[in-house]
């Protein structure tokens, strides 16, 4: 007779967030948000469970200071439409880094993660600020390796 392994699935009850905080000093943009995206997931964990969100808060900082290879700096263009005609608006990824960094990690690691509601629950863990500090303190996150 043969015995049937059967796949373990986590339960809500069982899940639990734990904090990161990643510093994206020189860090490749994509490289990096793939990284961040694996942790956001819960990919790193063995229970891993594809339909929850098993994965753990990741705050990043010096989101500033995220290195581009290439010519990707100047050619590299963001688009936000507005909806109405005539408005789309476009920004470089210099201008973007320059008024708001942590949109370009922001969707950068969006593009990553799952679309819909679950992808959307799982980037409210994600924390990203533009300087050194962070309010995250309090969670004594460990370093992302």
């Amino acid at each position: 007779m043969m015995t049937l392994q059967k796949s373990y699935t986590q339960k809500k009850s069982e899940i639990q967030h734990d904090w990161f905080v990643a510093d994206a000093t020189d860090q490749v943009l994509g490289r990096f948000a793939s990284k961040i995206a694996h942790v956001l997931r819960g990919k790193h964990k063995p229970t891993y469970t594809p339909h929850m969100d098993g994965g753990d808060f990741v705050v990043v900082t010096n989101a500033e200071k995220v290195k581009f290879t290439g010519n990707k700096l100047n050619a590299k263009k963001y688009y936000n439409f507005t909806g109405f005609r005539g408005g789309l608006k476009e920004q470089t990824a210099k201008q973007m880094i320059q008024e708001t960094p942590e949109d370009v990690l922001t969707l950068a690691v969006r593009g990553m993660l799952p679309k819909g509601p679950l992808g959307r629950q799982m980037l409210s863990k994600l924390k990203v600020y533009a300087g050194n500090e962070h309010p995250h303190t309090a969670q004594q996150p460990k370093e992302l390796v």
